[in-house]
């Protein structure tokens, strides 16, 4: 059963139901579901035809695995030779479908493309022909192009400039699970936990369907950690390497900019990164930081007011950041020697405290729409940024940094700010005077003469006493999240 997904279901029906012919791109990161929603969406809605690159396979390697598939789905098993060249192949291709009923929809699924579209397999050349001369013709054909390289999709295949420029009629951008979607697949395998128990699995692993479905039922979140990060048999112990591997060529300097950003939980500009990994700034390290971004890895966060400049990169892919800041010490050691109860005992320690608010922010960053649709400002044009200001400039010891600020068209902002943790947040003096600082240079520093709301996203909510009452104009608990 699809779990979630309705925006991308309502698509793929629209491409099922159309009396054109569909060309259809799909791409997110790995192990986000891309293959089973389009084989459970269209396996049984006509003729449905899929191949999956081999990665470093070679071009003879990949036109062995073609003809494999083709002798199952067109030969009844009879094994036809391996064609030559992709061009061979996809007249095969072409002459089988030409046999088939004139008003069967025709589903061709191409997956993992750019382990198929090795530099010299020209195969990008024998599709461009494919689809211009024959399938562009038929309207029953669905072609379906995926890939978990983000990156290679985008640049090949949806801004391609030779032969399939313009010819995409669809492009799908598979993310993962929201919170909602997360405690909905849980639900589906008899897997029960309260939402913050789902919001603290999400803070480690994220909504990766793949990761997700290594939870077991009866365990607590701490216990699922612990037994998939910390423990001999555990899941996701080495899967941070292979992640980007996958993903990437060079896939070192991806990594390098992960890490610095995942020392730095404010987040860095473009030129701070780059110093960071020592990279100089030009093509290359643009590219690499596009790679990232299009694999959901890291976010852009503008600057309040000045959205093409000063704006911060984060860290927000939730593996990535707990790998690199509890799994990564533990490596050299070998899991033999870690604490059987190693994550649960970390819990409320200084850094444990310092990961869980960065994480927690994190998971609010993506939830941007559902804090909006809280707040009663869906129906509301706005303008999501961050904000931050050196002690310099700001004429205080730490300066000053909003999370989130909600530029709204009706005049009014929402300063935004994520707390994590496992009760009513309570306010005291010092964080009143944090909060009335912040407010009051973010007018002073921006000349906004806009209404500043100060707001609060926390797990429980925040304790009602004169503090919160002092400081708080619109408060969030994490159901908003779902």
């Amino acid at each position: 059963m699809i779990i979630g997904r309705d925006e991308e279901l309502g698509m793929l029906q629209e491409v099922y139901e159309s009396t054109e012919p569909q060309f259809l791109a799909v791409y997110g990161r790995r192990r986000i579901g891309k293959t089973f929603l389009i084989s459970e969406f269209f396996k049984s809605k006509g003729l449905y035809f899929e191949i999956t690159g081999m990665k470093d396979g070679t071009t003879a390697e990949q036109l062995f695995q073609f003809a494999y598939e083709f002798s199952r789905k067109f030969n009844q098993g009879d094994r036809v030779a391996p064609p030559k060249s992709w061009a061979h192949a996809l007249n095969l291709l072409h002459e089988a479908i030409e046999k088939v009923e004139p008003e069967r929809k025709i589903i061709l699924f191409f997956d993992e493309v750019p382990w198929l579209a090795s530099p010299r397999s020209k195969f990008l050349n024998a599709l461009e022909h494919f689809w211009n001369r024959y399938l562009s013709r038929n309207k029953n054909a669905i072609l379906i192009i995926c890939g978990s390289s983000a990156s290679w999709i985008i640049r090949n295949i949806i801004n391609n400039k030779g032969g399939l420029h313009g010819r995409l009629t669809r492009k799908m951008r598979l993310l993962p699970f929201s919170l909602l979607e997360t405690e909905q697949y849980l639900q589906s395998r008899h897997i029960e936990l309260d939402r913050k128990q789902i919001i603290d699995i999400y803070m480690a692993i994220g909504g990766i369907p793949k990761y997700l479905s290594y939870l077991g039922r009866g365990k607590s979140a701490a216990q699922n950690i612990n037994d998939l990060c910390f423990s001999v048999n555990g899941a996701l112990y080495s899967e941070f390497e292979n992640l980007y591997k996958s993903l990437f060529d060079n896939y070192e300097h991806h990594i390098a900019i992960v890490k610095a950003l995942a020392r730095a939980i404010d987040g860095l500009t473009k030129e701070e990164v780059l110093d960071k990994v020592g990279l100089a700034s030009g093509g290359t390290s643009t590219s690499i930081i596009e790679d990232l971004s299009n694999a959901g890895f890291i976010v852009y966060m503008p600057t309040f007011n000045k959205r093409k400049v000063g704006g911060i990169y984060r860290l927000v892919d939730e593996y990535s950041l707990f790998y690199l800041t509890w799994i990564i010490e533990n490596t050299s050691m070998g899991l033999e020697s870690v604490d059987s109860e190693f994550w649960i005992k970390k819990q409320r320690t200084p850094k444990w405290n310092a990961w869980s608010g960065c994480a927690f922010e994190a998971v609010c960053l993506k939830h941007i729409q559902h804090i909006k649709k809280a707040l009663g400002i869906s129906g509301i044009s706005t303008i999501e940024s961050g904000w931050r200001i050196s002690s310099h400039q700001a004429n205080n010891p730490q300066g000053a940094q909003i999370d989130l600020v909600i530029d709204r068209a009706d005049k009014c902002i929402n300063l935004c700010e994520m707390k994590y943790s496992d009760s009513e947040y309570v306010i005291e003096k010092p964080y009143v005077e944090k909060l009335q600082t912040k407010k009051q240079v973010f007018r002073e520093y921006t000349g906004t003469s806009k209404t500043l709301f100060t707001t609060l996203v926390t797990t429980y909510g925040v304790k009602k006493n004169a503090h919160c009452l002092a400081v708080v104009d619109q408060q969030l608990t994490m159901d908003a999240l779902f």
